[in-house]
């Protein structure tokens, strides 16, 4: 799913709010995808981090991103940089041993798998019950 254009966005959101319920388990909020996201559209973690606690749903959310953020981006520059992040591979030897790692341990028979997003939503499928 893509909110305002950005894939990453919806993930980052949901970490927020686990993490603010301190129910996120293993996952961390502004981690290095979040920071893609946080960096590109210029806006502070601990900022967004508050409109969350707040209650906002996600398009409050995204109206206050596009208030708030340091770098204005047309719809164009965010499709087209939510598009790269889809199919983003892991990028350094620790990044790719990583993603490696999380690969065998979710779908090791799946050839079909290149990029963060791809790993990330077969580790949500498996989480809850799914098979890869």
């Amino acid at each position: 799913m893509r909110l305002g254009g950005y894939a990453i966005l919806p993930r980052c959101l949901d970490k927020g709010r686990a993490t603010i319920a301190g129910k996120n388990g293993d996952y961390h909020f502004a981690c290095p995808l979040d920071r893609e996201f946080l960096d590109y559209a210029g806006v502070d973690p601990e900022a967004l981090k508050k409109e969350l606690a707040a209650g906002k749903g996600d398009g409050e959310i995204l109206e206050w991103i596009e208030s708030n953020s340091k770098n204005k981006r047309s719809d164009g520059e965010r499709v087209a940089w939510s598009a790269f992040q889809d199919l983003r591979p892991p990028t350094g030897t620790e990044s790719r041993a990583y993603f490696n790692e999380l690969h065998q341990q979710t779908a090791p028979k799946r050839d079909d798998v290149y990029g963060w997003f791809d790993i990330l939503d077969i580790d949500d499928y498996v989480t809850y019950g799914g098979k890869a």
